[in-house]
């Protein structure tokens, strides 16, 4: 639900939809980025990666909303193994400024499904893509009440007691990538980053879904209309509109919860850190997304209550946390997924 299942093209073909991204140093000197896709992997869609979707972590180094680099992962034909299990190729590209688009750039490495990859790339490149264990943990029912009521003018962080996290036991499938972080830009060097899976085949590349910063179009962006334009668009183009989405909703909510002394100017600089919707990360630095800093995000941050905590001005807790036991301390730090995950007969 960061961002699950948010586009009218995604719920079609989970395969094209960005669950969640993640931004940290896996260990001194590399740069890790994750992108989950396709929620209840195995269950509602198969597990594999589209063939035409082109899945791309873009890297703003000189803030001017524009990726100078980017890495794009391209799958291949799925392949039936004797044992009904499945299996795809596929090729990492990095691409530099300006403005390549579709598959422009430098293969650096390649690989099949379910194995990690090292290649050389001024340094170790390592990747791999696969099935996972979902990470992303929220108490859904509390934040649907409490979002509710917040339009029926009330406050109730009450909303999320008795919590159940509804992402439990449930698997995506995931691409992690590990890179020397001179493969970005200098050690140190504040960068914005998103995430965006396109299809591109037999027609132009059309962006499908886009990620930037956790649960925008949970929290922030909530109507489908305004869902659909902030997968579509490039952060480059978020218009005024989109500001005043989020200002508004952090004013309506903080005004309930009286917990900020000037609701506007707090809801002002607050959607100026969310819009246009990017993921701060100053390079081989500890990740940590948090309410007043948001720098990269680890695998077991506690997003929701972040986020919510910023909507409201004042703490807010969901009472869920990240399962910790379905990561791992080395590459590619996801465990491995649930045998019978939740809904698989």
């Amino acid at each position: 639900m960061s961002h699950h299942f948010d586009t009218e093209i995604a719920r079609d073909d989970p395969r094209l939809g960005i669950c969640d991204v993640y931004l940290f140093r896996g260990r001194p000197g590399y740069v890790t980025m994750a992108m989950t896709v396709n929620p209840d992997a195995g269950v509602n869609s198969p597990e594999t990666f589209h063939g035409e979707g082109l899945y791309v972590f873009r890297f703003d180094i000189d803030g001017d909303l524009h990726e100078e680099v980017s890495w794009k992962v391209r799958f291949g034909d799925v392949e039936h193994r004797a044992d009904g299990s499945h299996v795809q190729s596929y090729e990492v590209i990095r691409a530099s400024a300006p403005g390549p688009s579709g598959l422009d750039g430098e293969v650096v490495a390649s690989g099949r499904t379910g194995e990690i990859v090292t290649a050389s790339y001024t340094g170790s490149v390592r990747a791999y893509a696969g099935p996972a264990p979902d990470l992303f943990a929220a108490n859904r029912k509390g934040l649907q009440r409490f979002r509710t009521d917040l339009g029926s003018g009330r406050f109730t962080p009450e909303a999320f007691q008795d919590p159940e996290n509804f992402f439990a036991d449930r698997n995506v499938t995931v691409i992690v990538l590990e890179v020397p972080v001179e493969a970005i830009a200098p050690a140190g060097t504040a960068v914005h980053a998103w995430a965006t899976v396109s299809l591109y085949g037999h027609a132009p590349e059309v962006q499908v879904s886009r990620w930037g910063l956790p649960l925008m179009t949970h929290i922030y962006l909530v109507q489908a209309p305004d869902k659909e334009e902030h997968n579509q668009i490039h952060p480059a183009a978020e218009t005024e509109s989109h500001l005043d989405l989020v200002r508004s909703a952090i004013r309506h909510a903080t005004s309930l919860a009286g917990a900020v002394e000037d609701p506007a100017a707090y809801a002002d600089a607050q959607a100026r850190r969310l819009v246009p919707s990017r993921l701060p990360y100053v390079l081989d630095t500890p990740a940590a997304f948090e309410t007043d800093r948001f720098n990269g995000r680890a695998l077991t941050d506690n997003v929701m209550d972040a986020m919510l905590s910023l909507l409201t001005g004042t703490s807010i807790e969901n009472g869920i946390r990240v399962v910790a036991e379905n990561t791992l301390e080395e590459f590619p730090y996801f465990g491995r997924p649930y045998p019978d995950p939740v809904g698989a007969e």
